[in-house]
């Protein structure tokens, strides 16, 4: 599941970071940016799961409680978690920035970020929620490791606290951007296109079943606005690697 596909797109973060402020050090990056796409992967396993969405297809292939069973799916799910900390605990950085980025994406990645967002969207199935509360749910369970590869590829950089928190809240606001992208592509899309099943989420809170589909549309607009208006004040170099990485993505569904 970790190589047969997917966008790489957290990795891909970090990576554009490091390349605007520290490009001598996009090789001793790897690990980490491999780290988040391990802790990524074992978290659509696990959504993946009958007793979570209970989806047959993921990044175009059978998913893993399907093609082999739940406990592989549980137990793969599991090692991708755990073997994202080796690779962080053994990157080619300092202590001190290893550390940080270990705490960087446990907590954002765990009881204070995904893992809370995973737990609310499963809790409040078949009931509905405020576009407030929504918001929460998605910030934590989409943003926060969205955010978290901004933050730790300013911390490889050594970026002062007031950029990183900069670049962390723009990634709020991106993983709040590409959920409602993917609630509704979840409706105009197809398995084909999006590599997963679609139509998938009507016990769910998604914002097209909140706002309807226009609503999420324009709500889907006016992020992307905003975020394309904080893209362009950033430094050239960063500007450029990002606006190059999102282009696609801010094209109209």
């Amino acid at each position: 599941m970790l190589i047969c596909g997917g966008k790489r797109f957290r990795p891909l973060l970090l990576l554009s970071i490091v390349d605007a402020y520290e490009p001598n050090l996009l090789k001793n990056s790897l690990r980490p940016a491999l780290a988040l796409e391990c802790l990524h992967t074992y978290s659509l396993i696990h959504d993946d799961l009958p007793s979570m969405d209970n989806s047959p297809l993921r990044r175009g292939n059978e998913t893993l409680h399907v093609a082999y069973d739940e406990v592989t799916a549980i137990l793969v799910g599991d090692a991708l978690n755990t073997y994202a900390f080796e690779l962080l605990s053994t990157s080619a950085l300092s202590d001190q920035i290893r550390n940080k980025l270990v705490l960087l994406l446990a907590k954002n990645g765990g009881l204070g970020g995904m893992v809370l967002g995973q737990a609310i969207d499963c809790h409040f199935e078949n009931q509905k929620i405020s576009l407030e509360e929504l918001i929460i749910l998605h910030k934590n369970k989409t943003g926060k490791l969205i955010a978290a590869s901004f933050s730790m590829g300013s911390s490889i950089c050594n970026l002062n606290s007031s950029k990183e928190q900069e670049l962390y809240d723009f990634g709020l606001k991106l993983g709040l951007f590409f959920q409602v992208r993917d609630d509704i592509l979840d409706v105009v899309s197809n398995e084909e296109e999006s590599g997963k099943v679609v139509c998938n989420d009507g016990a769910k809170n998604s914002f097209v079943n909140l706002l309807g589909l226009d609503g999420a549309r324009q709500y889907n607009a006016k992020l992307a606005n905003e975020l394309k208006s904080e893209l362009n004040s950033f430094e050239p170099k960063l500007s450029t690697n990002l606006n190059l990485l999102l282009q696609n993505y801010f094209k109209e569904l």
